[in-house]
């Protein structure tokens, strides 16, 4: 096996191959450091290189593909240097200038808000990395972090006032909001994933404060926030009055795990609905029958923006809704394909030609997003955010394959028999090879692995079975699990 490669998925639609190829290409020109005299002058990270800019929730959602990159490209970095721009105070602002290191201010966002998704970042490199050291190194930040916000933003009523720019949805039709659901939400995930991170070192005063916090929020926000009626969670006005708005924001409640099972049924129905998010591409960040609702996206007035698809797919596994999460993980990255192709110059004239990947799409039709008076909008070859379903949705919900460091485990949930698997992917000194085919025994699934781990394979939701894989190659048959 090569250990300087990038993992290698097999599946039968060869446009996914490619397409997650593709990126790993295009990675190699998203690499900058800091401009002299900055903290972080001396730390290669990855960016988008059209803005030269450092920004919060770039380097959290890029982390979630650079850790298959197998440590080709170091997934931390861009946090580490955003760890390194912390104010006494606890402060982390929402981007900088990657020359000057200053923070970017906006008008609407005075204290340059992002959603605070360090947390919830860490534990995910934790599991890829089994890093504990590094979860060590960077407690005192997230903790640092959490208190200021905590501080300064928390009303007496407990829960959080930002403005809607804090939520990365700038012209979302909140205006009357003043308790933004998916502020909280995120908050609330922070302290969970915090008290997480708090188990993994031992620190059960860690673990016991940041958790009890996280139900005090939790309590809150169902409490507060829940609407009955529409079985839907809302921001709430200064008043503590429901503003009606469904956004896609109110979603990142299911990766807190803060509806029960019954609510949650009732959040993901509104996914499924043609008449609220469930349109052909998943997901609009405004529900389709709000007045402000754009067919063409109208910046985040129903554009489909990759992260925060990515978001609504990881909370669905949280409430085990796996068939439908890969559902909609094919049905997103078809919409990315299509775009792709449709933007390409016609036969003899591709020479030169660079397929884009956009910011933003539209939820009917294929196609990048438009927001009027933005013409700059969507980005285009934005790869920050369209990694996460070329590369991240592609091995976890298209393949079905979850890996654990830590826990020295390989989940396979098998949703159809197919020609399809993965190769040459590094568990840390462990490289694993995972692949499903049909000989004339039936279908076999061939495993290579350099060290002992376990492999729990579910098949369609019939089978299930955990199975410790030696060292070397190794193959079982489906029909004999």
């Amino acid at each position: 096996m090569n250990k300087k490669d990038f993992p290698r998925i097999h599946f039968y639609d060869q446009d996914f191959v490619e397409i997650y190829d593709r990126t790993w290409a295009w990675a190699s020109d998203c690499w900058t450091s800091g401009g002299a005299g900055t903290p972080f002058e001396k730390i290669k990270f990855f960016h988008y290189p059209q803005r030269a800019v450092l920004d919060v929730m770039e380097q959290a959602f890029s982390s979630f593909f650079l850790v298959y990159s197998n440590r080709i490209y170091p997934a931390s970095n861009g946090l580490d240097a955003l760890y390194s721009m912390q104010e006494e105070n606890g402060a982390i602002r929402a981007s900088y200038d990657i020359q000057t290191g200053k923070a970017l201010s906006d008008p609407e966002n005075p204290q340059a808000l992002a959603l605070p998704l360090f947390a919830w970042a860490e534990y995910n490199l934790y599991h890829k990395t089994a890093n504990k050291k590094r979860v060590k190194d960077v407690m005192p930040a997230l903790k640092k972090h959490y208190y200021w916000l905590e501080k300064n933003f928390k009303g007496e009523n407990g829960l959080y006032a930002t403005p809607v720019a804090s939520t990365g949805m700038s012209n979302s039709p909140r205006a009357d909001a003043r308790y933004m659901v998916d502020f909280n939400a995120v908050m609330a995930m922070n302290a969970l994933y915090i008290s997480a991170l708090g188990d993994i070192l031992n620190d059960k005063d860690v673990s016991f404060l940041f958790k009890r916090d996280y139900f005090s929020l939790k309590t809150r926000i169902n409490g507060k926030m829940w609407n009955i009626e529409d079985g839907f969670y809302y921001d709430l006005d200064e008043a503590e009055r429901q503003v009606k708005t469904k956004t896609i924001g109110s979603y990142w409640l299911l990766l807190a795990e803060i509806p029960n099972e019954e609510r949650a049924e009732k959040l993901i129905s509104k996914l499924k609905d043609p008449t609220c998010f469930g349109l052909e591409n998943p997901f609009p960040t405004l529900s389709a029958d709000h007045p402000a609702f754009d067919r063409k996206g109208g910046g985040y007035r129903g554009s489909v923006i990759t992260a925060f698809s990515f978001m609504v797919i990881k909370g669905l596994e949280k409430y085990n809704f796996y068939e439908f999460a890969r559902d909609c993980a094919i049905r997103h990255l078809y919409f990315i394909l299509d775009s792709m192709h449709a933007s390409a110059p016609p036969e003899g004239h591709q020479k030169d030609y660079k397929p884009i990947v956009w910011g933003a799409y539209q939820p009917q039709a294929e196609g990048k997003a438009v927001w009027e008076g933005h013409p700059e909008w969507p980005y285009p070859h934005y790869l920050p955010f369209n990694g996460l379903a070329s590369v991240t949705l592609m091995i976890e919900n298209i393949l079905g394959l979850y890996a654990s460091l830590p826990r020295k485990t390989v989940d396979w949930i098998i949703p159809n028999l197919e020609i399809m698997g993965i190769e040459n992917l590094s568990l840390k000194r462990n490289m694993v090879t995972i692949l499903s085919s049909k000989s004339g025994r039936g279908w076999e699934i061939h495993m290579e692995s350099e060290k002992l781990y376990y492999f729990t394979i579910n098949v369609l939701n019939k089978k299930k079975k955990t199975l410790p894989i030696p060292s070397g190659k190794c193959s079982m048959l489906i029909d004999k699990i």
